[in-house]
Parts: C-alpha cells; structure tokens; sequence
C-alpha cells in the first residue's frame, strides 16, 4: 500500500527531478501541480488524493486521482470537461469535489480564475493589431544599401547619355548617318511623343519617294545583229577613221542641245539609262602585225 508520508520524506530531503530551488521559495514544475509550489499538501507525487485543472487549446479540465485506481497508472486520472461558462464550471467543480479536502477546493477555484484571467487576455491580443518586432542583419542591410546606391548612378548617367545623344540629334551633330539601336530610338520617340522620323533629318534634305524606272531591255533590241555577228567573224578589227571622228561630234551636239537641268531635276534620277557600249578584244591583230613585221 502507498504511504504518503514516506514519498514525502523521500522527495524533500532527497533528490526530486520537478523541484527548482531558488533563494525565497522552492518550486515545482510537475504539470499536474495545482498551485506551482513544493510543499506536502501541493505535491501530487506524495498525495494520494489528489485535484487539478489543466487547460488545452483554450478548453478547462478537471483531473481527479483516487487511491483506488493508484495499481493502474494508464487510469490514474478522471478527467472532466469544464462549461465554458465560468459560474457553471465553479458549480462543476463544487459538484464532483463534494467530499473532498477544502482546501484542495479553494486552490482548484484559484486555478480556474487565474486561466479563464489568462485566456481573456489572449483574446483581446489577438482583436488588437500589434507590430511585430523582427531581427535585422546589418551585414545584409549595409550590402543592398551600396548596391542601391550603384544602381542609382548608373541610372542617373544612363539618362544623362541618352538626354545628350537626344540633343545632338536633333542639333545634326552627326549628319545624315544613325546607325543607333532600333529598341533604344523606340523609347525616345514615345518619351518624347514623336510619331514621325523625318524631322531627325539634318535641315536641307527632303524625304525622296520610289520612283520606277523603265527597263532597258528596249536598248539591247536596237543593236543590230550584223554588228555582232560581224565582230564574232573578226572582219572589221579596228575602227574606221571616219567612226571615230563621228564620236565626240555627236556627243558634243548633244551636250550643247540639252537645256540647263534646274536643280530639282539634278536630284532626281534619269528616266533612261544611258546606252551600253560593248567592247571586243582579239589578240588577232598582234598575230598579223608580228607577220607584217
């Protein structure tokens, strides 16, 4: 048969794993320990008899022990749901602790104040907004300020470059040749809000439109075809005195017949291509003059 007094003399003058000492009281940290104190009649170790309220996930229970199912320990504890109510959960208390020590009454009431105390304040912490407070790393923190601080810059001279290119090309620094990034010439016209190109051209030059020009197929149909066949049989080696006195006289009559173009006409191409001249080598006529030679 347990005997109380013995456990008791055991654990106070001996060694207890729950007992924390300290200068003004000893304490004990056994969950079931309805008032947190190390004495004979709060020890549920050297009490047979013994009541306490646990409370899990915001729910209350009240845990009996008897000295009847003391040689069962997986049924030590009766356990019993409080109401949520605190008046009904007193009167349960007074209910199934009818018979016992008052003291141990009192205490379990105690208890059950000070948690239902507890858990209306976590109630009202939760409906309240409260800044949660977090560690920082300064390494971490000094690092992104001087990457920001680089990025910055090298934003700040990114726009300056473009602002200075946006200004020579609109001045014509550079003349008539761009040869810039396609994206990059995109942005500048939506952030300026250009639409057409043309007025990045240098002051002086006009936009020219296609224009077509006939075919000059018509011309190679003119040439005889006894001047060629003539010149594949090797008859006439060299030109006639008379043809080549004829040349420069008509290409003069035609230069002094030709009105003065005006300067518009001067910028546009020629409808007509001029006339293909052909030229023919042999190496025939070396041969006949070494044998004349």
């Amino acid at each position: 048969m347990q005997s109380d007094d013995i456990v008791w003399q055991l654990i106070n003058k001996g060694f207890c794993s729950f007992k924390a000492k300290i200068e003004s009281n000893t304490f004990c940290k056994n969950q079931y320990n309805v008032t947190g104190l190390c004495n004979r009649t709060s020890c549920p170790l050297a009490n047979s008899k013994y009541a306490t309220i646990i409370e899990k996930d915001g729910v209350c229970y009240l845990y009996m022990k008897e000295v009847e199912r003391s040689h069962t320990p997986s049924k030590l504890w009766d356990i019993i749901k409080l109401s949520p109510n605190y008046k009904d959960a007193l009167a349960q208390i007074d209910q199934h602790l009818l018979y016992w020590p008052k003291h141990l009454i009192h205490r379990n009431k105690q208890r059950l104040t000070k948690i239902w105390q507890y858990l209306i304040r976590m109630r009202r912490l939760r409906s309240k907004v409260r800044t949660s407070v977090s560690t920082i790393n300064q390494k971490v923190e000094r690092r992104e300020k001087v990457r920001e601080a680089k990025a910055l810059k090298a934003a700040s001279i990114e726009n300056q470059i473009k602002s200075e290119l946006l200004d020579r090309l609109k001045q014509g620094t550079y003349g008539g040749i761009y040869n810039f990034d396609s994206q990059s010439f995109r942005e500048v016209l939506d952030e300026e809000g250009i639409e057409d190109e043309a007025m990045f051209l240098p002051e002086g030059e006009e936009e020219v439109d296609d224009e077509f020009v006939e075919d000059y197929n018509d011309d190679f149909d003119d040439l005889d075809g006894s001047d060629v066949s003539d010149a594949e049989d090797g008859s006439e080696l060299e030109p006639s005195d008379d043809d080549s006195d004829d040349l420069p006289l008509t290409k003069t009559a035609k230069k002094r017949a030709a009105p003065a173009a005006t300067s518009d006409e001067k910028k546009r191409p020629s409808k007509k291509p001029k006339r293909a001249h052909v030229n023919i080598e042999y190496e025939e006529e070396m041969e006949h003059h070494q044998s004349s030679v």
